[in-house]
């Protein structure tokens, strides 16, 4: 019901945060790994882990393990789950610092010395890049926070982004399972990247892939990313080559994806149709530039609204990924999600019949407090009565200042799980009859 012609549609805001969490009930730690756990060792059970949503996975391990363990799990300041067992350690997310390199050291000290009967287990998810700084020989943590800062202010996608990352450290791209060898190595990964790629889930501590120095240097050529010159120098020796997937060490190892954005967006999905509203899924795995992709999605949303197609409202338009945002603005706050549905609104303005939410599944996006934001017709308006303008703010990169003006920011809190962007827009609005 609608309070006032400036408030937005309390039902509706009400339907999206449950179709957000049906989503991230679907990636829940417990049901994800319940018919995930590997077999029992006849050795010792090590447990490791990174992401922002690690401490929740570990802390749902030790519940469903049946059997002695020990090991360490590093995951975001503000992020950490009690665990009985398995310590847990805070470090600094999306740029590294100290508590970041004393937690990579506790994770290569837990699997030091294992023998072939060992069973070390990797909780793996999205975050896990900047919280596991490991600066090879000649660079210091100075030099990874300046690597993190120009990847981030890049808008390369992620799969890029972690392709660099991995051949400027001494635990991702594989070695920090190739450290625990001759010990098996199981991976549980929850993926936060388009395609699923286990590999590019926080750069792949445990998990080697095929992309080559030659590769990421092509890369930062061909997208004209500026890296500071230790960096550049330290990627032009054949030493930064990351491990081969082919090498023997990793042979006896496994990767399992257990959530995913996918499986998270087909929970929304019924959760809609289930209160008798049909959904569709463009895609799971959607790129690109955050503002732009907001574009596209709106002119979807206004074709139905005008022509009744691609589809018939009433329908939920669902899509997920992750999108980049280039730094234009200074001291602009803000995510990927809140600078996609800003550009969003921008374009749906005056539209009636329509609400909307993005939002990052871990509860945060980017660096403020906030998963996401709500918006409808009437954002825009909300946000100049607010004092904020919208195509400034966006100019900007400062989209949580205008949802913020509006009241329309999403803060759940951290959810303890990351399957990356969740979008969805709610669409009543049925296409007038032409004369």
């Amino acid at each position: 019901m609608i309070e006032t012609p400036q408030d937005m549609d309390a039902g509706a805001r009400k339907f999206l945060t449950g179709l957000f969490d049906a989503a991230v009930a679907a990636a829940d730690p417990v049901q994800a790994l319940r018919n995930a756990l590997p077999a029992k060792p006849k050795g010792r059970t090590v447990v490791i882990g990174a992401g922002k949503g690690a401490a929740q996975l570990a802390a749902a391990f030790e519940k469903l393990w049946d059997g002695p363990l020990t090991g360490v799990v590093v995951t975001r300041y503000g992020y950490a789950a009690p665990c009985e067992y398995l310590q847990v350690l805070e470090a600094s997310h999306p740029v590294p610092d100290d508590a970041g390199l004393v937690a990579s050291s506790a994770l290569f000290e837990a699997v030091a010395g294992l023998g072939p009967d060992d069973l070390v287990v990797a909780l793996v998810c999205g975050g896990g890049s900047s919280l596991l700084p490991a600066p090879p020989d000649g660079l210091t943590l100075s030099d990874e926070q300046a690597l993190n800062t120009a990847l981030l202010a890049s808008g390369a996608p992620i799969g890029v982004m972690n392709a660099i990352r991995k051949h400027v450290s001494c635990i991702k791209g594989g070695r920090l399972a190739a450290a625990a060898a001759p010990a098996r190595v199981v991976s549980l990964v929850v993926s936060d990247v388009p395609g699923d790629d286990p590999a590019q889930v926080a750069s792949g501590p445990t998990v080697p892939d095929g992309v080559g120095l030659a590769d990421a240097l092509a890369m930062i050529e061909s997208r004209g990313i500026a890296l500071p010159d230790t960096i550049m120098a330290h990627l032009r020796q054949q030493s930064a080559s990351a491990p081969d997937p082919a090498d023997a060490v990793f042979s006896r190892n496994e990767v399992r994806v257990i959530a995913s954005a996918r499986i998270s967006l087909e929970a929304a999905a019924q959760a809609s149709e289930a209160q008798g509203i049909p959904a569709v899924i463009l895609s799971d795995a959607i790129e690109g530039e955050a503002r732009d992709v907001g574009q596209v999605h709106a002119a979807i949303v206004r074709e139905v609204v005008a022509r009744g197609r691609p589809f018939t409202a009433p329908v939920v338009i669902l899509s997920g990924g992750e999108t980049t945002v280039t730094l234009r603005g200074k001291g602009g706050r803000g995510g990927r999600n809140s600078e996609f549905l800003l550009a969003a609104a921008i374009a749906l303005e005056g539209i009636e019949g329509v609400a909307a939410l993005a939002a990052d599944t871990d509860g945060i996006d980017g660096s403020e407090d906030n998963a996401g934001a709500f918006a409808d017709g009437q954002s825009t308006a909300r946000m100049r009565a607010g004092g904020f303008d919208p195509a400034t703010a966006l100019a900007q990169n400062d989209a949580w200042g205008g949802f913020d003006a509006a009241g329309d920011l999403f803060v759940p809190g951290p959810t303890g799980t990351n399957v990356n962007d969740f979008r969805a827009f709610l669409v009543t609005a049925e296409p007038a009859e032409e004369h």
